[in-house]
């Protein structure tokens, strides 16, 4: 397999998932400014739409969007427990959660990302994004994790995009639960590995 990736992007989500899986894998940077690969290819060429992650599977069959990627990995090595099994309420808890984090704050990010974007629009998106932190916050009280006491590919997901909160300027040093959850992520040895891949360390 082959996770097409940009550094610090959401692609780290299932780059994060892939060290958890054990399963081989090539990542490649596929940074989002220039499109280009380390050999010089035109990422639209593999994916038209120019964004990260994308994942190559052996059979050459190509799937995008996060979510589906994660557990899709997730669905390769049950026996790892990163995903509940398909069909179970905890699964559909799972999808909930994942799209929770993909529309309600890693698409609320976007703005503040978007160059030109008008100081007032920002605060406003700040505002919000840390409305939908705090009541994660609150959802992590007496958890682990988000689903429990094991770690899951949302976790890997919400880990990420709440790591943009530093550069945009959005405090969540009142968030406890939140903090103690970053940090529980930040220990496990296949993020380390993701983020050092990503020379994010």
């Amino acid at each position: 397999m082959k996770l097409y990736y940009s550094p610090g992007a959401c692609s780290l989500s299932p780059h994060i998932v892939l060290h958890e899986s054990g399963l081989k894998f090539e990542a490649i940077a596929a940074p989002t400014k220039t499109h280009k690969l380390p050999d010089g290819t035109d990422y639209y060429t593999i994916n038209p739409l120019g964004y990260v992650p994308l994942l190559e599977l052996d059979s050459g069959e190509r799937l995008r969007e996060g979510p589906a990627i994660v557990q899709y990995i997730a669905d390769q090595v049950p026996d790892k427990h990163l995903a509940p099994a398909n069909g179970t309420m905890a699964r559909y808890r799972l999808q909930e959660w994942l799209t929770f984090i993909g529309t309600e704050l890693h698409k609320g990010f976007s703005p503040l990302f978007t160059p030109g974007m008008p100081d007032e629009a920002k605060q406003m998106v700040k505002g919000r994004l840390l409305q939908r932190l705090t009541w994660i916050d609150s959802e992590l009280a007496g958890k682990q994790y988000l689903m429990g006491d094991a770690f899951c590919v949302a976790d890997a997901y919400l880990f990420v995009v709440s790591n943009w909160t530093k550069p945009t300027g959005i405090d969540i040093s009142g968030l406890a639960n939140l903090g103690a959850f970053r940090a529980r992520v930040a220990a496990r040895p296949a993020v380390q590995a993701a983020m050092k891949a990503e020379g994010l360390m």
